[in-house]
């Protein structure tokens, strides 16, 4: 089956179509038009302005990928994101869904993350996922295809965030995190004694508020510091909390496959940290290209709702900005 997928839960217009069946995935045609030039001067996503580029975005991104070829179910993220640019992904499916008369599936954006991985391989159940991004940072327990349960998640900021604010910090442009990651292969990570809040609870949750503050305040009392090894002090301290909270799960839950998703699972210390440490447990994580949000991840995750006949009716779809996909 061909599924068009689109994705525009954040400050990214992505559309793709992808060709898929039981042997796997084959991506036909792909565009994403990003939007971090135009938030950059704003050093974060300005939702307002989010929301008026997808709609000036979308139809042109939706034609170049279509290329003539009708697909034959159409998947869109109707949620968790930004309402200002969920609205426009999810009323452009709409729409298309009923012209060419196709079943629509709304996927979960946490859902999508989970699915990217299974562009190479496929996943084997019950599987533990690591989602950290911008805008989320969680561990969950997947017992097969549609059955999540959130055991772990952060308090307060997520950890894509507090590299991005701590990158502001440094002056630099956003989005920063990858600059973090570029400079602290520069540095000494022993340098700064950060913090790893919440490591040694007996939970599986998350906490970055801690640490941004205290890079906040040794910014300011040490303004000489070698940005470098300041870099890969602070980035091996959101190393450590992510990969002792996940192995802790791993203790516990005993899973046949190990997740890494979300726009930090590019972050390649934590790559291969946390794979050296699964010592042999099946291990995945999306090619570098489909980290960041992008409908590729749409797609694979509307595969398997398709293959359940798990349709919306078009004047059923919502856009929900809050929308949770646990038990």
């Amino acid at each position: 089956m061909k599924i068009l997928a689109i994705e525009s839960s954040c400050d990214d217009t992505s559309v793709a179509l992808v060709e898929a069946n039981q042997a796997g995935f084959a991506v036909l045609s792909e565009k994403t038009a990003s939007q971090i030039e135009v938030h950059k001067k704003y050093g974060g996503v300005v939702p307002e302005i989010a929301g008026r580029m997808h709609a000036e975005k979308i139809l042109p991104v939706i034609e170049e990928v279509i290329n003539k070829n009708k697909p034959d179910i159409i998947a869109v993220t109707a949620g968790p994101g930004l309402i200002t640019g969920l609205l426009v992904g999810v009323e452009a499916a709409k729409t298309l869904a009923y012209l060419w008369n196709l079943p629509l599936v709304g996927i979960n954006h946490i859902e999508g993350h989970i699915y990217s991985v299974e562009l190479e391989k496929k996943n084997d159940f019950p599987a533990l996922a690591l989602v950290a991004s911008g805008g989320h940072t969680e561990l969950i327990l997947i017992k097969k295809p549609g059955k999540y349960k959130q055991i772990g998640a952060t308090r307060d900021d997520a950890a894509g965030e507090c590299f991005d604010k701590v990158a502001k910090l440094l002056d630099f442009d956003y989005p920063g995190g990858p600059k973090i990651s570029q400079q602290a292969k520069l540095g000494n990570i022993d340098m700064i004694n950060f913090p790893r809040p919440m490591l040694n609870e007996d939970n599986f949750d998350f906490s970055f508020s801690g640490l941004k503050t205290s890079a906040l305040y040794y910014l300011r009392d040490h303004p000489e510091i070698d940005k470098n090894d300041f870099c890969a002090s602070f980035e091996q301290a959101i190393v450590d909390v992510l990969i002792s909270k996940t192995l802790k799960a791993v203790k516990k839950y005993n899973p046949q496959t190990v997740i890494l998703a979300g726009g930090v699972s590019a972050n390649k210390k934590l790559r291969q940290t946390l794979e050296k440490k699964l010592n042999g447990i099946k291990f995945l994580t999306p090619p570098i290209k489909y980290a960041m949000d992008n409908a590729v991840m749409i797609a694979l995750a509307g595969y398997y709702h398709a293959i359940k006949k798990d349709f919306t009716p078009w004047p059923d779809l919502k856009a929900e900005p809050n929308w949770k996909i646990y038990e």
